[in-house]
């Protein structure tokens, strides 16, 4: 009797820890599946932000070619009244031909006029056509990096921890401090290394670009012994983005000159820094690029 008294006693705990098992297994999937859907509804903002930055900058391009085109316009108008007061002056210095020299010396002034100012409209036109050109290239250069950089970064872009955004001619990427540093430190992570290396290799490229590498943190205090080296979050977000630039010009080989960096801290945040998730996001290193003309 006892005996089966101590077989039953074992059937009942093992069904217990049986559905124990069970109910844990479902509520890791349901997290795993939460988690999952939050990261997918962050990668479709990103998106959407990213397709109105690309509008904003397709709708930029569209009225500096119609003020180009305007300006073209204004120029062959100024062809054309050069043109007129050549024939008028052709016609005026027919008529006083026979006049005195000092009707001569006046015709004399007033062709070197007309010649100067045709010489000023073929300049000018000259200069619109070039800034033109060199607009387009300048814009086809920052889309072809920004093409390159979410082309090798896929993967590191859908897992939340790179974007990337271009406006007007300007590029920005935004990288998780996560993937590159432990927390409180300023050393990279072998898995930051080599998003930067990707990062570096592409940026090297871009010959007429500087580049300014932003740190930025949360507002959370720095505490415990870690304050005697990074007393606040602007000692510490200026010593990552300094981490940066030196592996941008030591390892990817980035001329100094066309390097900088700065430390923001908390005062310049993307997010709220009321939830983890927003403190995340705020806890970033901003590398941008900016034409070198505007030095």
């Amino acid at each position: 009797m006892k005996s089966y008294f101590k077989f039953g006693l074992i059937l009942i705990v093992a069904a217990t820890l049986s559905a124990c098992v069970s109910q844990s297994t479902h509520q890791q999937k349901l997290d795993e599946n939460q988690h999952l859907q939050s990261v997918i509804k962050g990668l479709e903002a990103d998106y959407e932000r990213l397709k109105t930055d690309k509008n904003q900058l397709a709708e930029r391009n569209d009225s500096l070619n119609q003020r180009l085109l305007e300006a073209i316009e204004r120029s062959k108008l100024l062809q054309e009244d050069l043109m007129r007061a050549r024939a008028d002056l052709d016609r005026v210095e027919k008529v006083l031909a026979h006049r005195s020299a000092e009707a001569g010396a006046a015709m004399a002034e007033m062709r070197q006029n007309v010649d100067r100012l045709t010489e000023e409209g073929n300049v000018l036109h000259q200069q619109l056509e070039a800034e033109r050109l060199a607009r387009e290239a300048r814009l086809a250069e920052v889309q072809g990096t920004y093409d390159e950089l979410v082309g090798n970064l896929e993967e590191e872009i859908q897992r939340g921890e790179v974007k990337i955004s271009e406006l007007k001619g300007k590029l920005t990427v935004n990288v998780v401090d996560n993937i590159l540093f432990d927390s409180g430190k300023a050393a990279l992570k072998s898995a930051g290394i080599k998003v930067l290396q990707q990062i570096g290799d592409i940026l090297k490229s871009a010959v007429d670009k500087d580049i300014q590498v932003e740190g930025h943190t949360d507002n959370v205090p720095i505490r415990g012994t870690l304050t005697q080296r990074y007393p606040t979050n602007w000692e510490l977000s200026t010593a990552r983005a300094t981490t940066v630039l030196h592996f941008l010009q030591d390892k990817s080989g980035i001329p100094g000159e066309r390097l900088s960096a700065v430390g923001y801290g908390e005062y310049r945040p993307i997010d709220s820094n009321g939830t983890a998730e927003g403190r995340a996001q705020n806890r970033r290193i901003q590398i941008v690029l900016t034409s070198t003309k505007d030095r």
